[in-house]
């Protein structure tokens, strides 16, 4: 049987309503980006693996929670950060790590330009400007510029409304290129 054309809600309101089976589906769909997601907060294969099957387990389980009004996706990555607030306060293990090519391009080609750094030298700087994130700021980068989710799903996500999205990830985007231009000009601590 062709899935293809199933919506998300569709299939997770079928599993809602003791479709068991089509949760691989969801899984298809979906496990990759959300495994990219947490390793991108935990930068611990393992732990992302885990936290990924984590968090299809809770999907079964608190099905009867799914009202199928919003996104699924902002339901995934809604039940996705708790397992993840859930699995750090129980290993109290909070590193994290990102991809280079992506942090770059959340900060834009402006920033990148200076000839006297090298990729290696860009590359630490980026990763101990992320790391001086508040765990928030990281959070809603991620989302948007990582996991390229609408501001839309993001507020479902964080129960805030979009123009909060949209305030949070501007004040998250100074935050970074601030952190990352001192530690140019100063550099790397």
């Amino acid at each position: 049987m062709m899935h293809g054309s199933l919506s998300d809600n569709e299939i997770m309101t079928d599993v809602k309503n003791g479709d068991l089976n089509k949760m691989t589906i969801l899984f298809d769909r979906h496990h990759r980006a959300l495994f990219g997601f947490l390793y991108h907060m935990t930068h611990n294969r393992e732990t992302s693996e885990d936290i990924v099957q984590t968090v299809f387990y809770r999907m079964l389980k608190y099905r009867s929670t799914f009202k199928g009004t919003g996104e699924f996706k902002a339901w995934m990555y809604f039940l996705a950060m708790n397992a993840l607030k859930d699995t750090l306060k129980k290993n109290k293990h909070n590193s994290e790590s990102y991809d280079i090519n992506d942090v770059s391009s959340v900060l834009g080609d402006k920033v990148m330009t200076d000839d006297s750094l090298n990729r290696e030298q860009e590359i630490e700087i980026l990763i101990k400007s992320m790391d001086n994130l508040s765990s928030g700021e990281r959070e809603i980068l991620i989302l948007t510029h990582f996991q390229k989710l609408k501001y839309q799903e993001i507020a479902q996500i964080l129960k805030i409304t979009e123009g909060a999205v949209k305030v949070r990830v501007h004040r998250a985007l100074n935050q970074l290129k601030g952190i990352y231009l001192k530690k140019v000009s100063y550099g790397v601590r």
